[in-house]
């Protein structure tokens, strides 16, 4: 194809409205306020970005782990597509911060590095028996601390609710962007 930089796929607006609501429920101010207490730094947005990524790749997982999906089906072109587009927004930013073309590269590496050591730590906190290592898990990544906090108390409360209510979205609405997550303010005043 001749431009194929042009031609859109079928799933783009899936994936740029799932990667909307993901980036959209990361920047909700009430992770920022007291109850959640998240840095609102570049950072902090990140950790939250990644973290909500990482539920629904995790959700996507989950339907590949039907059968139905294992030989690179939906699901796994969606997972594939949409972490495509977060490393394409961060370079993106990057760019726009006027970040150089070798620095861009050095930082894309780094963000690669933090966000599968995030992705590997929230997977094995969420499978873990303990449930505190989930708070281990957000207060190291989200607020640099060794202890566990209120906050990251709270935001292992969000955190589970969200994969819960993501667990009973439908595949459709899973397979077209459509999913929704749980409102932060209820969660942290419960």
């Amino acid at each position: 194809m001749i431009l194929p930089r042009f031609r859109h796929e079928p799933h783009d607006r899936t994936i740029g409205a799932l990667y909307g609501m993901i980036v959209a429920q990361a920047r909700s101010t009430a992770f920022y306020a007291a109850g959640y207490g998240v840095p609102d730094t570049v950072q902090g947005r990140f950790d939250l970005i990644v973290l909500h990524l990482v539920l629904i790749l995790r959700r996507l997982d989950r339907q590949n782990d039907t059968g139905a999906d294992r030989e690179g089906g939906p699901a796994r072109n969606l997972g594939q597509r949409l972490f495509d587009l977060f490393c394409r927004d961060l370079d993106d930013n990057l760019r726009e911060m006027g970040v150089g073309d070798l620095a861009v590269l050095r930082e894309m590496r780094r963000f690669a590095e933090a966000f599968y050591g995030r992705q590997a730590a929230y997977h094995g906190a969420l499978t873990a028996a303990e449930e505190r290592e989930l708070e281990k898990a957000l207060a190291r990544n989200i607020y640099g601390t060794v202890g566990v906090d209120d906050r990251a108390a709270r935001l292992a409360r969000y955190t589970r609710a969200a994969e819960r209510q993501l667990d009973t979205a439908e595949e459709s609405a899973l397979l077209a962007g459509k999913v929704v997550f749980p409102n932060p303010e209820v969660i942290a005043h419960a």
